[in-house]
């Protein structure tokens, strides 16, 4: 197991003087492919670095600290040391953000609506640009519905999910914004949403750790997945196993710590869990191959686990103050993870060689040969 320490990699760790409360990976492919379609060759060298795109600030009052949009750029091992760009919203604070996997753009909550944000690719031949501007589309259905706390879309980008602080959870096609489903009390707050790798299922789970799956073509709960003892859910997660089993992971907190259960997507029997810290955790993600578990703690601390449960790295105050996002990178060689201390970070996850099971058989035949020419000559 790999433990780091805060003052390492500090490159990959920058302030950037908001306090962060959403972010995610851009989707630098299909934006280009969208906006500046080019040859290979061309795109290849075009995209040799990585995107983010945060979102957070002081919120309303004269805190003297802007709400706004960032986009910074990840460069093999490092962080850009200030916003590549900047998009203020005014006096309304971003205080959740979906980013549409297949490119379109930037969806926001913000105190009493959801706004849309569209990627700006400059006409100029600087590479690697990309910028963020305030879309004309206007989302009607999620106008003046007060705070969001969940938004996100399904794999393919086709339906958007979000849940408010009133408990109010709805389902839009996308982009037409055609309701799917629409639940007043679905939760007394919802808290976190997932939708299943196919897009079939949306797991919504509230307050007072109540949880729920939903079909989302008949809009029809499916389960409802109890708590034990004094589990209190925290957050959830679909994610896919290498023979394409999906599996349903939810953060809880205990009296002993922090710990992670994992659900059959069949029978919506629980089949697990483990504690993986002993504070509260405020973040969570898994990657998109299924093989890490992210979860980050209200001290600042990151554990990733592999799909074994088993700890893979641990870095003590990754972060000075609570953790309010993790995300993997689409190749899950990274996760991204931002605080209320205004700082981002990124931290890359190493992959440990399998061990080759023929050489472990060649030491333990070296191994009993020496031992029997030992041997031999005594008894002889």
């Amino acid at each position: 197991m790999a433990k780091k320490k805060n003052g390492e990699d500090s490159a990959c760790s920058q302030k950037y003087g908001v306090p962060i409360y959403g972010a995610a990976w851009v989707p630098t492919n299909n934006i280009f492919d969208k906006q500046k379609p080019m040859e290979n060759d061309e795109q290849d060298s075009e995209l040799s670095s990585s995107w983010l795109v945060f979102c957070g600030g002081g919120g309303e009052g004269r805190s003297g600290i802007p709400n706004s949009l960032l986009l910074a750029q990840f460069d093999s091992n490092s962080l850009s040391p200030n916003p590549m760009s900047k998009l203020g919203t005014g006096a309304d604070l971003p205080y959740r953000m979906a980013v549409h996997p297949g490119g379109d753009g930037v969806i926001c909550s913000f105190p009493k609506s959801c706004r849309w944000f569209e990627w700006d690719v400059p006409e100029s031949s600087e590479k690697h640009k990309v910028d963020l501007k305030s879309s004309e589309k206007m989302l009607t259905q999620l106008e003046d519905v007060g705070q969001q706390l969940a938004v996100t879309f399904n794999a393919e980008g086709s339906a958007l999910a979000v849940g408010g602080e009133d408990g109010h959870l709805r389902v839009f096609k996308w982009p037409s914004m055609e309701v799917i489903l629409d639940e007043n009390d679905a939760h007394a707050t919802v808290k976190d949403l997932s939708f299943s790798s196919d897009g079939k299922y949306l797991v919504s789970l509230g307050s007072g750790s109540s949880c729920r799956v939903w079909d989302v073509s008949s809009s029809k709960i499916v389960a409802s997945l109890p708590k034990e003892n004094d589990e209190m859910f925290g957050s959830c997660r679909f994610s896919q196993t290498k023979d394409n089993t999906q599996i349903l992971y939810i953060t809880a907190m205990r009296g002993q710590g922090g710990s992670i259960i994992y659900w059959d997507t069949t029978s919506w029997k629980r089949i697990g869990s483990k504690q993986v810290v002993r504070d509260p955790i405020s973040a969570f993600n898994v990657s998109s191959d299924g093989e890490f578990l992210a979860v980050g703690t209200i001290q600042g601390d990151i554990f990733i686990v592999n799909s074994s449960m088993q700890a893979h790295t641990v870095i003590k105050k990754a972060h000075l103050g609570l953790i309010t996002v993790l995300m993997f990178s689409d190749d899950s060689r990274h996760v991204a993870s931002t605080s209320l201390d205004s700082s981002a970070r990124v931290t890359l996850i190493q992959r440990k060689k399998k061990q080759n099971g023929l050489s472990i058989w060649v030491v333990l035949l070296v191994l009993l040969l020496a031992i029997l020419a030992y041997i031999l000559p005594l008894v002889m």
